[in-house]
């Protein structure tokens, strides 16, 4: 049954449609995180989620609720590659025919990832062409079911058993944690994580990560409206280069948001190093930001304080990695 703003009961409901579909990724620590941070640290390591990002859940939790009719329609999706793989698994694992839209500066990891999971992409500009327009005419050309990357109930709903993993694994252990900090570029992820979280933990503080000059989500909280981030420069987070937060996700994280930090890519990368280095993780710069913000100082958590971490993606270029390996000699 479609619904418009989701709650933590769309979030069981998205998770008994992931059950034996996607992972049940680990929590995992490290002493010198916590010695560098001054905190406890809790990471979600979504790097070894199916098409190595939490964006699968998202994708399967909203195809798999398509009718048999939509299914024999196909679906079109637009996304830099993270929602791309996640959307080409998923619609190959359906039977479903999938066209992606995304940028031509995509990392080559996340294309070849889609082309390998069945779909086919159609490239566009950044600059100078408009995602969204592309694939609107594409599913009015083929009739095909429009898969939006965050701003979805069930998308929102799928990213949420993430917090709900979380949720009951902490529990089990008696374990109350402070504070959550997530990436968010759209605000999915926060969004669904937000839904679990303040079931599950209701005390516990959600936050947000941002790249420097993606502050749309920070900006949008102090504006009381969604905002949009106006021709910002590159950045190696690709995945979080949304321009503005969703209707939908706004209006659940304006609610359940407490801050978002802001951290440069350098940052990204030597945090990008350091994963590496302590738990032999490979994590992409979009998907470091959180981590990335609280081994920075930017959290301002008492000391001690016990945080749980989402580390969201890890598909990265080598060129990528390399630059993050050279970060080692600064």
């Amino acid at each position: 049954m479609a619904f418009n703003l989701p709650a933590y009961k769309h979030v069981v409901e998205a998770a008994e449609r992931l059950y034996d579909h996607a992972y049940l990724t680990p929590i995992m620590r490290h002493d010198l995180l916590d010695k560098i941070s001054g905190l406890k640290i809790f990471l979600k390591n979504e790097t070894v989620q199916k098409t190595g990002s939490f964006k699968y859940r998202g994708a399967y939790s909203r195809l798999s609720v398509l009718s048999s009719e939509e299914k024999q329609r196909g679906i079109v999706a637009f996304s830099s590659g993270n929602h791309a793989q996640g959307v080409a698994l998923a619609a190959k694992e359906l039977g479903i025919s999938a066209i992606i839209v995304m940028p031509k500066s995509a990392p080559e990891k996340k294309k070849k990832g889609t082309l390998a999971h069945g779909a086919n992409i159609v490239e566009y500009d950044i600059a100078t062409e408009s995602r969204e327009d592309i694939a609107a005419r594409i599913s009015q050309r083929d009739n095909r079911i429009i898969v939006p990357s965050y701003d979805d109930p069930y998308i929102i709903a799928g990213q949420g058993t993430i917090g709900k993993e979380i949720g009951e694994l902490l529990n089990s252990l008696d374990i109350t944690p402070d504070a959550l900090i997530t990436p968010i570029g759209g605000g999915g992820l926060c969004a669904g994580i937000s839904l679990a979280m303040g079931a599950l933990c209701p005390t516990t503080k959600i936050y947000g990560a941002e790249p420097m000059h993606y502050d749309d989500t920070y900006r949008s909280l102090a504006a009381g409206k969604r905002v949009a981030n106006i021709n910002p420069p590159n950045t190696l987070c690709d995945a979080l280069m949304t321009p503005t937060p969703g209707n939908l996700t706004f209006a659940i994280n304006q609610k359940s948001l407490s801050g978002v930090f802001h951290v440069t890519d350098t940052e990204c990368l030597i945090t990008m190093a350091l994963l590496k280095q302590c738990l032999d993780i490979t994590v992409e710069p979009g998907g470091s930001v959180a981590l990335t913000a609280v081994l920075n100082g930017r959290s301002g958590l008492a000391k001690g304080s016990i945080v749980v971490i989402i580390l969201s993606g890890g598909n990265v270029d080598e060129s990528v990695v390399a630059l993050s390996e050279q970060t080692r000699t600064l």
